[in-house]
């Protein structure tokens, strides 16, 4: 998984500032289940969903620095990533009723992400923040891609993808910078592996013809 530009164990939301005031109420009476540190996600959720609420912030602690990380390649900047992340598990709560287990746990809250992101960036254009051209060496293994953010600066490329169509966006994001297979790139977006490859395709050459001009 690529690093994030800032400390993300520093930097990452945390949950229970924003907690559902439903979850708020009842979390201490459950603190301290040690043996949710070891269950898998389906078992947290069902523990949750039977009234252990501590187990969803296990869950949280597993997942954070990912949603933060897929909110931060969105929006380019650490205020907005960590409202989006906070926005994204609040839903991911509330809806946790809606999971049926047909797909990971990770790739059921990666959707409810990229649509909070998605939602957002429609109705918001994001600051950017500048970024060491060297965090994107070495993270891509297709080599379209490996060259255009090999001689491109990270904030100029950063900019050109932040104006591509949000599917092409999407999929460029859960791609190249979470490394995410074809298949649960299509779960998560709710569409078909040769869709993915598809905007893939095209978010490249878009990508490309923006950056054409730039040093």
């Amino acid at each position: 998984m690529a690093a994030g530009v800032l400390s993300i164990s520093a930097s990452a939301p945390r949950w229970r500032d924003s907690a559902p005031a439903e979850y708020r109420d009842t979390r201490r009476a459950t603190e301290g289940h040690s043996q949710a540190m070891t269950a898998d996600d389906r078992a947290l959720v069902d523990a949750c969903l039977q009234g252990d609420k501590a187990s969803f912030d296990v869950l949280v602690e597993r997942h954070r620095k990912q949603v933060y990380q897929l909110c931060y390649r969105f929006v380019g900047n650490h205020e907005d990533a960590s409202d989006l992340a906070q926005d994204a598990f609040v839903r991911a709560y509330r809806a946790l009723r809606t999971f049926k287990g047909h797909s990971a746990f990770s790739t059921w809250l990666y959707r409810v992400a990229v649509n909070v992101c998605l939602n957002r960036v429609a109705l918001k254009q994001p600051i950017l923040e500048a970024i060491d051209a060297r965090e994107h060496e070495d993270l891509v293994t297709e080599r379209p891609d490996r060259s255009v953010f090999r001689e491109e600066r990270a904030a100029t490329v950063r900019a050109a993808i932040a104006r591509l169509p949000k599917k092409q966006r999407a999929t460029m994001i859960l791609r190249v910078y979470h490394e995410l297979p074809h298949e649960q790139i299509a779960a998560i977006l709710g569409s078909s592996v040769g869709a993915v490859k598809a905007n893939l395709f095209h978010a490249l050459a878009n990508l490309k013809k923006l950056l054409q001009g730039h040093d």
